[in-house]
């Protein structure tokens, strides 16, 4: 879209007493222009009104207001409550109403910052021309006290993304994962009902059988659009910036806090060196970065120093090469000005041999970023998240969080059997979900699990990093944290999280399938079929049982593979899930067509994978009739070492292949045209062979290709299953 249409409000007083969320939503800025808009009597005119129908059908706008803080509650208001319906609707009997408070907190800001709110458009309409003649009308927004004027301009996207990145304040986008402030929008029929808002007020009171009588108005239409506004991250690289081609410095992974806190220090003694003046002042600077003298409000405008170890392969040394910076969206310091603080810092200087006169080491400065394909392998953005997270820098817990009494005799005589080591856990797993509240993340956790060893191989122990902070080494646990749903990062916990402290990372595994080990009960001669059906059943149950639906309602297609109609799926494609016994392996698995076909999944289907998600949450039992009552454990996937799902050029089948055509007698039909036309169907590449040995089938291609490998005619039942030969 190349036009956009800005509309520009400005207050008197640099307060807002609007009710509900800030920022003021794009619905009452609609009301604001109706409000404003010319009318003929009590209606509006046809133009103004065919303008504000125009803007309702536009998609949400990005709104950009400036830094606030809450003030305090400046008056009260005593009124009725909204409950005359309990006296009958007779207006006489109000007096029998408890009255209710209502308590007026503003909201303060700059009021030389103006208020932004930005729809774009891609028609020739000329509508917006009479939304900005609108727009001059505009005397109030909020309460009624919240005098306000507001001016409409036409532009462009290069002016917008130009006033956008000048702009000192915050701004708020649609989000696209649904998650974020809650705000009303317009939409289709909001002006309507506007309109029979409007004529319902002034109908209120009517008399029935010579009584006053008192209806409320229809409540207006809007719809709600969940915006987010992002910390801006700044993403530097350790670089030696004398040597030629500035290669990558590392620093020890262990001395993460030491780092830190020379950055920050840094930092700060740079722009106190400017003399800044309000509200940019040494105060200022010291409770953003440092958190001296900040109170508990403070805590949402820090900015956090994030050194980023590099992973992503077991033979990486986990040393320190990149520095995240995070620059929350209300911090009084424009993120512009944080990247030139942090830009060319010296993190060590160079060394000099003062008898030769010779340089020994390079020294290592900050340099912006260009490629940010680290910040992929700790999860951040939403592609990237993950339910499965691991600590690379231990967490600091309080030692005495949550404590409970114990019988200090007691665990003296059993500190042999473990006991002690237990509730030292126990207490650091409370700790571990307190830190999670001061995080603010609310996502639910179904797994926790604490130590002090690492979690790969080239790790350190959590006692380790305590040299240098003032944590002691009882304090530092390496975290593995395991969530309902998938979350994005980066997430970091505990209470050296402003310290490069608590920083975890994502385990990447196979998004698609949920896979339950098969603990105990499965009979020696069970069937891979009867144990597939009997999944399908418990799962479709669950699934029905979280959607809320009545026997005779019908489940989507995705999870029962039957239409409407109650007919088989007969689509050409596999558009619904698997359930595959991998008996060898003692475990179930449930997998989703777009890892069948190898494909990225619809939209539907991501909805569809979380409700199963949901839905097998906790799942522990399994009662599979001859198969045996199966006690199951949800586990987790990890492709790499998993023979079902990791990349292969060999791949043999686990289970039988079952044709999806009987073989013609002239051989047309033959089985390797059969498992030919098969995987073409998954698309996957042309093998370069396709053998039969006894009783099983083995396909050889020229590169290696990941699992999972599902042929053939019973492939939502575990028919056809393939496994890899080689590892490659």
């Amino acid at each position: 879209m190349s036009k956009a249409l800005l509309i520009s409000v400005r207050f008197h007083d640099g307060r807002y007493h609007g009710a509900g969320d800030w920022p003021p939503s794009p619905a009452r800025l609609l009301q604001a222009l109706v409000a404003a808009a010319p009318k003929t009597g009590d209606a509006l005119e046809q133009k103004s009104r065919a303008a504000l129908a125009w803007l309702e059908q536009l998609d949400a706008p990005v709104i950009a207001v400036p830094q606030k803080t809450d003030g305090q509650p400046d008056f009260k208001l005593f009124v009725p409550n909204n409950d005359l319906d309990a006296k009958g609707g007779d207006i006489r009997r109000i007096a029998e109403i408890r009255s209710a408070t209502k308590r007026i907190r503003p909201r303060l800001f700059d009021a030389t910052v103006p208020l932004h709110y930005i729809w774009r458009f891609d028609d020739d309409t000329s509508q917006y021309r009479c939304i900005c003649s609108i727009a001059k009308g505009l005397y109030q927004l909020g309460r009624g006290v919240d005098m306000a004027w507001a001016v409409g301009t036409p532009t462009n996207e290069a002016r917008i993304e130009k006033l956008l990145s000048n702009y000192r304040g915050v701004i708020y986008r649609p989000s696209q994962t649904g998650k974020g402030v809650a705000l009303d929008c317009p939409g289709e029929g909001s002006l309507t009902s506007l309109e029979i808002r409007h004529k319902a007020n002034a109908q209120r009171f009517t008399r029935v059988n010579g009584k006053a009588q008192f209806a409320n108005a229809p409540r207006p239409r809007f719809r709600t659009v969940a915006y987010n506004s992002p910390a801006t991250r700044l993403l530097f690289e350790l670089r030696y910036s004398t040597v030629p081609g500035a290669p990558f410095a590392s620093w020890p992974l262990e001395s993460t806090a030491t780092l830190v806190q020379k950055l920050r220090n840094d930092v700060v003694k740079k722009f106190t060196e400017l003399k800044l003046g309000s509200p940019l002042d040494e105060g200022t600077i010291n409770r953003v970065l440092i958190g001296r003298d900040a109170t508990e409000a403070d805590k949402a405008l820090r900015v956090r120093i994030i050194p980023i170890p590099s992973i992503g392969h077991v033979h990486v040394p986990p040393g320190i090469r990149r520095v995240l910076v995070e620059v929350p969206p209300n911090c009084p310091i424009r993120a512009d000005d944080m990247a030139w603080g942090f830009a060319g810092l010296k993190v060590a200087a160079p060394v000099h041999d003062e008898e030769a006169g010779e340089i020994l080491s390079s020294p290592v400065e900050l340099v912006k970023a260009e490629d940010d394909s680290m910040l992929a392998h700790y999860g951040v953005a939403d592609e990237h998240a993950a339910r499965l997270w691991r600590s690379v820098t231990p967490l600091a817990l309080p030692e005495d969080a949550k404590r409970r009494r114990i019988d200090t005799a007691k665990l003296h005589e059993e500190a042999k059997g473990g006991t002690e080591r237990a509730e030292e856990q126990q207490r650091a797993c409370h700790a571990v979900q307190q830190a999670l509240r001061h995080a603010g993340r609310r996502e639910k956790v179904v797994g926790l699990r604490v130590q002090r060893e690492p979690f790969s191989a080239r790790g350190e122990r959590a006692e380790v990093f305590a040299s240098g902070t003032r944590f002691s080494g009882r304090e530092l646990w390496h975290v593995e944290i395991e969530f309902a749903e998938a979350v994005s990062g980066p997430l970091i916990l505990g209470n050296g999280r402003y310290s490069g402290l608590g920083l975890m990372a994502p385990v990447q595994q196979v998004e698609g399938v949920l896979a339950f080990s098969i603990v105990d009960g499965l009979a020696a001669d069970a069937e891979p079929l009867q144990l597939a059906r009997a999944l399908r059943r418990a799962v479709m149950a669950r699934v029905r049982g979280t959607m809320g639906l009545r026997d005779r309602d019908a489940l989507p297609m995705f999870f029962c593979g039957h239409e409407v109609d109650g007919s088989a799926v007969r689509r050409g494609r596999h558009t619904h899930l698997a359930f595959v016994p991998d008996l060898a392996r003692q475990r179930v698995l449930v997998i989703a067509p777009h890892l069948m076909e190898h494909r990225k999944p619809s939209k539907d289907e991501c909805e569809y994978l979380k409700m199963l998600t949901r839905a097998l949450a906790g799942l522990s039992e399994l009662r599979a009739g001859r198969a045996g009552k199966l006690a199951l454990e949800q586990v987790d996937i990890t492709p790499e070492a998993d023979p079902l799902f990791a990349a292969s050029k060999e791949w043999v089948t686990a289970t039988p292949y079952t044709p999806t055509r009987h073989a013609k007698r002239d051989g047309r039909d033959s089985l390797r045209a059969d498992v030919l036309r098969e995987v073409e169907r998954r698309q996957l590449p042309v093998p370069l062979a396709v053998e039969r040995k006894d009783t099983s089938l083995l396909l050889r291609f020229e590169v290696a290709v990941p699992g999972p490998v599902l042929l053939g005619k019973t492939i939502h039942f575990g028919g056809g299953l393939f496994r890899m030969q080689h590892v490659t």
